[in-house]
């Protein structure tokens, strides 16, 4: 027997027979490195795409934006927008009967007046003195004598726009019919001469023209 002869083998061979092997496992070191690295990639995927959706919501991307946002942003649009923009109805020159009446001491004055009116297209009723209460008693340019209705209308306004410093009252009770188209202009002692005709014009165009309207609590709009 043989000195590397285990003890109690007693010298007898032994043959290998079958088909299986004993095979020899992978060890679970790198298994666990693998499952360690998918985790860290998946945490770190995780932590950029949260990092991307703060810096969108601060940025304001648009693409980005709540569904409530447009709407909000169409809303500041219309509070932007201007008023309606129809044109204020008020009455051409030639729908309003202008009575002239010189309140002055300078004769002629009220026929002079009466036919540049007429010329800018007024049409012109009474060419007189002014009646007893109102002569000599007139210091401005001009007073414009319209009732309630003819304010209403807007023709005591057209009126104004030829005379600059005009100053405006009602007619004595009775003195004529109620009229809607009908304004007294009293020539003054500060008067000169009708406002410029381009100027007056000008003037129409501007009365015609819608204007703003300010807001109940003053409340300024957001910047558009």
């Amino acid at each position: 027997m043989s000195m590397l002869t285990p003890p109690g083998m007693g010298g007898k061979k032994f043959r290998v027979t079958g088909d299986r092997y004993p095979r020899m496992r992978r060890p679970r070191r790198r298994r666990r490195t693998v499952l360690a690295l998918f985790a860290v990639v998946t945490v770190l995927g995780l932590l950029g795409y949260g990092t991307l959706q703060i810096v969108d919501v601060f940025s304001g991307d648009d693409g980005d934006r709540p569904a409530g946002a447009g709407a909000r942003n169409a809303s500041e649009r219309q509070d932007c927008a201007g008023p309606d923009d129809e044109p204020v109805r008020v009455p051409e020159p030639d729908a309003i009967t202008v009575n002239v009446y010189n309140a002055t001491s300078r004769t002629g004055l009220a026929q002079e007046t009466a036919d540049a009116l007429a010329d800018r297209g007024f049409v012109i009723g009474e060419v007189e003195n002014a009646p007893e209460g109102l002569d000599g008693e007139v210091d401005a340019p001009g007073l414009l004598l319209a009732t309630a209705a003819a304010e209403e209308s807007g023709a005591l306004r057209v009126l104004a726009t030829q005379l600059d410093g005009a100053e405006t009252g009602t007619p004595e009770p009775g003195a004529r019919a109620d009229s809607p188209e009908v304004v007294d202009f009293v020539i003054g002692e500060d008067f000169s001469e009708l406002t410029a005709a381009d100027e007056a014009e000008r003037r129409l165009a501007d009365l015609a023209s819608p204007s703003p309207t300010p807001s109940a609590d003053d409340t300024p709009a957001a910047a558009c």
